[in-house]
């Protein structure tokens, strides 16, 4: 029996080959983004408008898959917020056991949000003249920044408590931790500024993909250095604590320049009160 009287042959247009995934059919499709959007940007597009229009077509028991960059950018933002988590908490205890105060660690801390601010905030800028992704080594560049920003927190929270020992008030301890740090902070501050405003300004041919990260950089450093001459000695003074010790040092201090004890001026007045009667 020959096989037209089995058959009938058409010719349509149809997949050149079936896939399959797990035994279930698939159909691949291969999107790139336009020049300008990110693929951040792009997945937006896709899962709000593309993906619903694309499952009222679909059989009841299909399913849409997302593979390739989409799912290394869904795996790679999961990792860099553990990682990001994980180095504040790591900071906020080395820095506890070094300076032997929860509160003083904390201190320090709170300069790793408003430079993360920073970090966006000049992404922010350099996306109004060119663009700029959200891209693997923009967000490396923020891990970066949790171990520059806290060095200028650390230098005053411990000249203050250095102050302190040597029996300075809070206030003088701050001021005098401020005089006496204000150089090293801004020497600190400005070589990392300076040695990242190349990438950022004059990118060259291979290294255009790190502007990313030398713009979170100066930017976060930018804000810190902000924050740490501005606002930490006004925390630093808020939580002094206000001890007997403090508390009576004035009035040592007062008793100190008259001359007298408080033993000698009681027992002044007591004499004065025998020979009157």
């Amino acid at each position: 029996m020959q096989l037209g009287e089995l058959v009938g042959i058409e010719r349509a247009v149809g997949p050149s080959r079936i896939q399959r995934i797990d035994g279930r059919r698939t159909l691949t499709l291969n999107v790139n983004p336009p020049e300008g959007m990110s693929l951040e940007e792009a997945m937006k597009v896709i899962t709000s408008e593309v993906e619903p229009a694309i499952m009222a077509m679909m059989p009841t028991d299909g399913a849409i898959n997302y593979g390739g960059s989409a799912d290394s950018l869904k795996g790679a933002i999961a990792s860099m917020a553990d990682n990001f988590l994980f180095a504040m908490v790591l900071l906020l205890l080395l820095m506890a056991g070094l300076f032997k105060s929860l509160k003083d660690s904390v201190l320090v801390v709170l300069s790793i949000p408003l430079a993360t601010v920073g970090g966006v905030i000049a992404i922010r800028i350099m996306n109004i003249f060119t663009f700029q992704p959200m891209d693997l080594l923009t967000m490396i560049g923020f891990i970066i920044l949790l171990g520059l920003v806290v060095n200028n927190a650390i230098l005053l929270v411990h000249q203050t408590r250095i102050g302190e020992q040597e029996g300075l008030t809070r206030d003088d301890a701050v001021e005098q931790a401020i005089k006496l740090r204000l150089r090293p902070i801004f020497m600190s501050t400005l070589t990392s500024i300076f040695g990242m405003l190349p990438l950022l300004l004059l990118p060259g041919a291979g290294s255009v993909i790190y502007r990313g990260l030398a713009a979170v950089i100066v930017g976060g450093m930018t804000v810190s250095t902000i924050f740490t001459l501005l606002l930490l000695p006004t925390l630093l003074r808020m939580t002094a604590s206000k001890s007997p010790v403090n508390i009576l040092k004035p009035l040592a201090e007062r008793i100190e320049s008259t001359g007298a004890s408080p033993t000698t001026s009681s027992t002044v007045k007591q004499n004065k009160y025998n020979d009157h009667v």
